[in-house]
């Protein structure tokens, strides 16, 4: 399989055709093998228009949805980052070649040891993977220009929003284990503004503050 054609029109049909503009989020999502980050029965399914199964009841998420959340944290290069799932390691590579450093939490320590050894071989130097409780956040590391999580939430992860930057951005889908609402909710202060960005259904987020 040509690769290179199927993420090249991957970005045309799936990306651009569903309004995601932004020029160095299509650029990186043209560069990245997502085929490496699947199992190998996947990989000529790697570029398709849906999530795809990775292991211990989780998912790499449907391109259109990676670039959609990534968009939403108007990344300029600058920034650190909290990721909330790891899975595959395909969205961390995304956010860290649009921001300075990325901190991601996995729960599985499975799913964890194989992004890790993954993102090495792609000579990625500006992720840390966490082993742990991605509701808890990652204090060590806080504050955070941006959070995505990448599982369904029930209610808003209080440590998430304390550990979020004032002028921050958290990109979250809430809602129940069938369906949620993707948020982009930016940091004021003591304040929240709350976008509706789409529906959509991600597995569920499992954790203390879940």
């Amino acid at each position: 399989m040509d690769y290179k054609k199927a993420r090249h029109d991957m970005v045309d049909h799936q990306l651009i055709a569903r309004g995601i503009l932004d020029e160095r989020l299509l650029a990186v999502m043209e560069k990245i093998p997502r085929h490496e980050f699947v199992a190998k029965e996947f990989k000529d399914e790697a570029y398709g228009d849906f999530p795809l199964h990775i292991g211990v009841g989780q998912t790499i998420s449907q391109p259109y949805m990676v670039a959609l959340m990534t968009e939403c944290m108007e990344l300029t290069g600058e920034e650190k980052v909290l990721e909330i799932g790891t899975g595959s390691g395909y969205q961390a590579t995304i956010l860290a070649e649009l921001s300075k450093e990325v901190i991601s939490i996995e729960r599985h320590k499975e799913l964890a040891e194989r992004a890790e050894k993954l993102l090495k071989k792609l000579k990625y130097n500006n992720i840390k993977i966490i082993v742990g409780d991605g509701t808890e956040g990652y204090k060590p590391e806080a504050p955070y220009d941006a959070i995505m999580v990448t599982a369904g939430a029930r209610n808003l992860p209080g440590p998430l929003i304390a550990q979020l930057k004032d002028e921050g951005v958290l990109v979250i889908p809430v809602g129940g284990d069938h369906g949620q609402t993707l948020l982009k909710i930016q940091k004021k202060g003591t304040k929240l503004t709350v976008e509706e960005v789409t529906e959509c259904v991600f597995v569920p987020l499992i954790g203390k503050y879940s």
